[in-house]
């Protein structure tokens, strides 16, 4: 893991790293298991990588924690991960302020528990102030609903006549999104070997360098997040320019 982490030219990092946390079922089902075991080892690769993203000095990492499709699963499974959910941010609240991280929540909110809202509440307050990674989890979210929550509030803003439809520009919709507030992720991960983006910041990925690995989630660890910055840095980023541009 050191000589990997040797090789990370850090004047070179990501500044916002996004991950899809897939496997946590398949790995609990090859274990004998039931997908709730999976859910709780994944936390464990929570702690895990949020420390290495901290220590790299990564400015932002997003977790696609929960989509709304989710809620669609079986209602022991739901009922398994809102508490796992509130338990884990119980725990980790003060372990996050001790290390100057800010926890952000984005997604439709409504849709979570009470008492999950209230812990998550909590949380936000406590680290509210703080200056370090910016960990954002992404809770009941889908890039479509995130997209179709855009339109629907610029329409009130033309409807109100506080926004003129000529005015409006890819900066009028990026306003709008749940991720205002921060940087496109230049680097998206995907565990467990599934290639694709899964309904996750359809919008704010359009650049991104996607990276799949087949590592399951609770099996992930800090070299393998050191392994994708590096596939990361070894990468043409020209944002649809020709390589010659990009060297003058």
């Amino acid at each position: 893991m050191s000589q990997l982490l040797e090789k990370i030219d850090k004047g070179h990092l990501p500044r916002h790293i996004a991950i899809i946390m897939d496997g946590n079922g398949r790995w609990a089902k090859e274990h004998g298991q039931d997908r709730l075991y999976g859910h709780f080892h994944g936390v464990e690769s929570v702690r895990n990588i949020v420390e290495g993203c901290a220590e790299l000095g990564i400015g932002y990492l997003t977790l696609y924690a929960f989509s709304t499709e989710n809620w669609d699963r079986p209602q022991y499974e739901v009922v398994g991960l809102m508490e796992l959910l509130v338990n884990t941010i119980r725990k980790e609240a003060e372990v996050l302020h001790r290390n100057n991280i800010r926890l952000h929540v984005i997604g439709d909110l409504n849709m979570l528990p009470d008492y999950a809202r209230q812990e998550l509440k909590e949380a936000l307050d406590m680290t509210a102030g703080n200056t370090g990674l910016n960990l954002i989890m992404a809770l009941s979210y889908s890039g479509r609903w995130e997209l179709l929550n855009a339109v629907k509030n610029i329409a009130y803003e033309v409807k109100s006549g506080k926004l003129a439809v000529e005015a409006i520009d890819q900066h009028t919709l990026q306003r709008f999104l749940c991720t205002s507030d921060f940087p496109d992720p230049e680097l998206m991960i995907r565990t467990s070997g599934e290639f694709r983006i899964s309904n996750f910041l359809l919008y704010q990925l359009a650049y991104a360098e996607l990276y799949f690995t087949n590592v399951r989630w609770p099996d992930f660890r800090k070299e393998n997040l050191y392994e994708a910055i590096l596939d990361y840095q070894s990468r043409e980023r020209r944002f649809g320019k020709t390589s010659e541009q990009i060297v003058t």
